[in-house]
C-alpha cells in the first residue's frame, strides 16, 4: 500500500514538474498579458456601436474632468446603460463559459467536453425558458420566492441535472467514454430542445419577443440588474475554480491515482458539476445560448501554456472574457446599424475549430 502511495505520488509530481517545467514563466507572461488585453478590449469596445456617442466625453465627465450638464442625455444613456453593461456581462459571460469548459474537460479528461456541445447550455436553457413561460402560473410561487434571480436559479437546476446526468451516463469504472458523453449530450440536447418547443407553443406574444434570442444568444439585452443577478454567481465560481486545480492536475493520472495522494475525488467532482452548472446556468439566463467558448478557449490555451489547471483556470477567465468582448464587436460591425446574434460569430469560429480538434484526435489515435 506505502510502496504504490509512493509510487503515484511520484507520478503525480513528475506530472506537476512537466506541466511546470518551461511552460510555467510562459504562463505567467501569458496571463499577465491577457490581463492588458482584457482591459484594452473593454475601452475599445465602448466606441464600437451603431451610434456616434461621445464617449471620451461621457468618461471625462464621469472621471469629474468635464461638466456632464454640457453632455447630450442621449450620450449618456448609450454609454452608461448600454455599452457598460454590455461589456461588463459579456466579460462574466466569456470567463465563466470558458472556466466551465475547462473545469469539464478536466473532470472528464477530454478536450472534447464543452458545456455547449454536451448539451448543459440546452439544459439551462429549459430551466430558464419554463420561467420565462410558466414562472406567473405554474411556477408562481418559486418564482415569488427567489424574486430576481429565479431565472439564473431556474438555468442553474437545470444545468446541474443535465451535467449530472451526462456525468453518470458517460462515466464507468472511473473512464469517460468520448463517444457516449458526446452522444448522451447529443440526446439530452434534443431532449431539452423538444421541451424548449413546446414552451415556445405555449408562449404568449410577449413571451415569443423574449424567447426569440434563446437561440442564438445575444447581449442586446444587457441590463445592470442581469449584471447583479447573474454576476455574483459567475464570481463565485471564478474565484473557486483555482481551488480545484491542484484536484483536476491529479485526476489527470487516473481516478485512482488522485485518490491515493489524499484527494477526495468524489467530494471534488460532486463541487466541479455545481460549478459548472451554476457557471453555465448564470451565464445563459442571461444571454441565451452562446456555444464553443468553453472549447476554443481552454484549448488554444492548453497548446500555449500547457495543461497545468494552476495556469489555465484564471487564463480561461481572461480569455472567455477577451473573446466575448471582441465577438460581440463583430456582431455590432459586420451587418451595420443591424446586429448580428453573438452565438453566430462564436458557432463560425468554433465550429471548425471542433471539427479540427476532432480530426487531430482522430490522427493520434491513429498514430
Amino acid at each position: 500500500m506505502a510502496q504504490a502511495f509512493g509510487s503515484s505520488f511520484g507520478q503525480i509530481r513528475s506530472v506537476s514538474q512537466r506541466m511546470d517545467g518551461d511552460r510555467s514563466g510562459l504562463a505567467v507572461v501569458v496571463i499577465a498579458v491577457l490581463a492588458f488585453l482584457m482591459f484594452f478590449t473593454a475601452i475599445g469596445a465602448l466606441f464600437v456601436g451603431a451610434s456616434e456617442a461621445a464617449v471620451l466625453d461621457v468618461l471625462l465627465a464621469r472621471l469629474g474632468f468635464l461638466d456632464r450638464s454640457l453632455l447630450k442625455v442621449a450620450d449618456i444613456v448609450i454609454v452608461e446603460n448600454i455599452r457598460i453593461p454590455r461589456i461588463i456581462l459579456g466579460m462574466f459571460i466569456g470567463a465563466g463559459l470558458a472556466v466551465s469548459g475547462a473545469v469539464m474537460q478536466g473532470l472528464f479528461r477530454n478536450p472534447l467536453a464543452d458545456p455547449g456541445i454536451v448539451g448543459v447550455s440546452a439544459g439551462a436553457a429549459l430551466g430558464a425558458v419554463s420561467i420565462i413561460v410558466i414562472g406567473g402560473t405554474l411556477l408562481a410561487d418559486f418564482t415569488e420566492t427567489v424574486g430576481a434571480f429565479a431565472l439564473p436559479v431556474a438555468a442553474f437546476f437545470g444545468a446541474l441535472f443535465v451535467t449530472s446526468v451526462l456525468y453518470a451516463v458517460a462515466t464507468r469504472h472511473g473512464r469517460t467514454s468520448v463517444a457516449t458523453m458526446l452522444l448522451a449530450g447529443i440526446a439530452i440536447g434534443a431532449f431539452s430542445g423538444a421541451l424548449i418547443g413546446i414552451f415556445t407553443f405555449m408562449a404568449d406574444d410577449l413571451q415569443l419577443r423574449e424567447l426569440t434570442f434563446w437561440g442564438l444568444g445575444s447581449l442586446a439585452g444587457a441590463t445592470w440588474m442581469k449584471i447583479f443577478t447573474a454576476g455574483p454567481i459567475i464570481l463565485v465560481v471564478l474565484f473557486a475554480s483555482p481551488f480545484l486545480a491542484k484536484s483536476l492536475n491529479a485526476l489527470a493520472l487516473g481516478e485512482n491515482a488522485a485518490m491515493h495522494v489524499g484527494i477526495p475525488v468524489q467530494r471534488m467532482k460532486n463541487i466541479a458539476i455545481i460549478m459548472v452548472s451554476a457557471s453555465t446556468g448564470a451565464a445563459v439566463a442571461v444571454s441565451g445560448g452562446i456555444g464553443f467558448v468553453g472549447i476554443v478557449v481552454p484549448h488554444i490555451l492548453r497548446l500555449a501554456i500547457g495543461p497545468d489547471h494552476r495556469y489555465l483556470l484564471p487564463a480561461s477567465a481572461l480569455f472567455g472574457a477577451v473573446f466575448i468582448v471582441l465577438a460581440d464587436c463583430v456582431s455590432r460591425i459586420i451587418v451595420a446599424p443591424a446586429e448580428l446574434p453573438i452565438g453566430i460569430v462564436t458557432a463560425t469560429i468554433g465550429a471548425p475549430f471542433f471539427l479540427w480538434i476532432l480530426l487531430r484526435r482522430r490522427d493520434m489515435m491513429d498514430m
